[in-house]
Protein backbone atom coordinates (compact mmCIF):
# COMPACT_ATOMS: atom_id res chain seq x y z
CA UNK A 1 0.00 0.00 0.00
CA UNK A 2 0.94 3.60 -0.70
CA UNK A 3 2.68 5.65 2.11
CA UNK A 4 2.35 9.03 2.16
CA UNK A 5 3.81 12.14 4.20
CA UNK A 6 1.73 14.45 5.86
CA UNK A 7 3.59 17.57 6.87
CA UNK A 8 2.19 20.78 8.94
CA UNK A 9 4.27 23.77 7.89
CA UNK A 10 5.56 26.61 10.32
CA UNK A 11 6.67 30.28 10.09
CA UNK A 12 10.67 30.62 10.94
CA UNK A 13 9.76 33.29 12.73
CA UNK A 14 7.14 31.64 15.04
CA UNK A 15 9.64 28.64 16.00
CA UNK A 16 6.02 27.47 18.26
CA UNK A 17 7.69 24.62 20.32
CA UNK A 18 5.55 22.95 23.47
CA UNK A 19 6.67 25.46 25.63
CA UNK A 20 5.08 28.17 24.04
CA UNK A 21 1.90 26.31 22.90
CA UNK A 22 1.70 27.35 27.11
CA UNK A 23 1.07 30.63 26.28
CA UNK A 24 -2.23 29.76 23.89
CA UNK A 25 -5.46 29.98 25.46
CA UNK A 26 -5.78 27.20 27.75
CA UNK A 27 -9.29 25.97 25.90
CA UNK A 28 -8.11 26.50 22.90
CA UNK A 29 -4.90 24.55 23.18
CA UNK A 30 -7.14 21.54 24.95
CA UNK A 31 -9.70 22.05 21.76
CA UNK A 32 -6.42 21.16 19.34
CA UNK A 33 -5.23 18.52 21.38
CA UNK A 34 -8.67 17.11 21.63
CA UNK A 35 -8.64 16.97 17.94
CA UNK A 36 -5.03 16.04 17.03
CA UNK A 37 -5.97 13.01 19.29
CA UNK A 38 -8.75 11.92 17.27
CA UNK A 39 -7.68 12.13 14.33
CA UNK A 40 -4.86 9.99 15.04
CA UNK A 41 -7.21 7.34 16.75
CA UNK A 42 -8.82 7.49 13.39
CA UNK A 43 -5.80 6.78 11.49
CA UNK A 44 -5.18 3.70 13.79
CA UNK A 45 -8.82 2.88 13.12
CA UNK A 46 -8.25 2.58 10.01
CA UNK A 47 -5.26 0.74 9.89
CA UNK A 48 -3.73 3.96 7.71
CA UNK A 49 -1.37 4.70 10.75
CA UNK A 50 2.66 4.32 10.36
CA UNK A 51 3.86 7.28 12.61
CA UNK A 52 4.03 10.46 13.47
CA UNK A 53 5.94 13.31 15.41
CA UNK A 54 6.48 16.56 16.14
CA UNK A 55 10.17 18.43 15.39
CA UNK A 56 12.27 20.73 17.10
CA UNK A 57 12.38 24.60 15.56
CA UNK A 58 15.50 24.45 12.76
CA UNK A 59 17.09 26.70 14.95
CA UNK A 60 18.43 23.53 17.09
CA UNK A 61 19.32 22.08 13.38
CA UNK A 62 22.64 20.48 12.62
CA UNK A 63 23.74 19.77 9.43
CA UNK A 64 26.18 17.31 8.93
CA UNK A 65 28.45 16.88 5.90
CA UNK A 66 30.17 13.93 5.53
CA UNK A 67 30.94 13.71 1.72
CA UNK A 68 34.62 15.17 2.24
CA UNK A 69 37.34 14.05 3.92
CA UNK A 70 36.88 14.76 7.13
CA UNK A 71 32.90 15.18 8.21
CA UNK A 72 32.01 18.42 9.12
CA UNK A 73 28.86 19.08 11.91
CA UNK A 74 27.33 22.83 10.90
CA UNK A 75 25.08 24.37 13.81
CA UNK A 76 21.95 25.46 11.88
CA UNK A 77 19.57 23.75 9.01
CA UNK A 78 21.13 23.06 5.37
CA UNK A 79 18.44 25.68 4.09
CA UNK A 80 17.21 28.51 4.79
CA UNK A 81 13.32 29.07 4.48
CA UNK A 82 10.48 31.48 5.78
CA UNK A 83 9.00 28.21 6.68
CA UNK A 84 9.98 24.71 7.86
CA UNK A 85 8.21 21.64 8.62
CA UNK A 86 7.06 21.32 12.05
CA UNK A 87 5.00 18.00 12.74
CA UNK A 88 4.61 14.83 10.40
CA UNK A 89 2.65 11.92 9.87
CA UNK A 90 3.37 8.87 7.38
CA UNK A 91 0.12 6.92 6.36
CA UNK A 92 -0.84 4.10 4.70
CA UNK A 93 -3.07 5.00 1.52
CA UNK A 94 -4.97 3.19 -1.00
CA UNK A 95 -4.23 5.72 -3.22
CA UNK A 96 -3.77 10.49 -3.65
CA UNK A 97 -7.11 10.97 -3.05
CA UNK A 98 -7.49 9.15 0.00
CA UNK A 99 -4.20 10.52 1.46
CA UNK A 100 -5.85 14.03 0.70
CA UNK A 101 -8.95 13.04 2.88
CA UNK A 102 -6.90 12.34 5.74
CA UNK A 103 -4.78 15.72 5.04
CA UNK A 104 -8.01 17.82 4.71
CA UNK A 105 -8.93 16.07 8.47
CA UNK A 106 -5.39 16.79 9.96
CA UNK A 107 -5.96 20.49 8.20
CA UNK A 108 -9.06 21.09 10.13
CA UNK A 109 -7.95 19.33 13.62
CA UNK A 110 -4.79 21.97 13.40
CA UNK A 111 -6.09 25.14 11.75
CA UNK A 112 -3.26 25.03 9.49
CA UNK A 113 -2.19 23.68 6.09
CA UNK A 114 -0.99 20.51 5.48
CA UNK A 115 1.49 19.38 2.37
CA UNK A 116 0.83 16.18 1.28
CA UNK A 117 3.59 14.05 -0.59
CA UNK A 118 4.03 10.13 -1.52
CA UNK A 119 6.95 8.17 -0.22
CA UNK A 120 8.68 6.81 -3.27
CA UNK A 121 8.42 3.15 -3.55
CA UNK A 122 10.92 0.04 -3.57
CA UNK A 123 11.43 -0.94 -7.14
CA UNK A 124 10.46 -3.88 -8.39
Amino acid sequence: MPQYFLTLPHDTADEPTMDSMQDMDPAELEKVMAAVEKFNNDLVAADAFVTAGGLHPPSTAITVDATGDVPTHTPAPFVEATEYVGGFWIINADDETAALTWAEQASAALGSRIEVRALQEEPQ
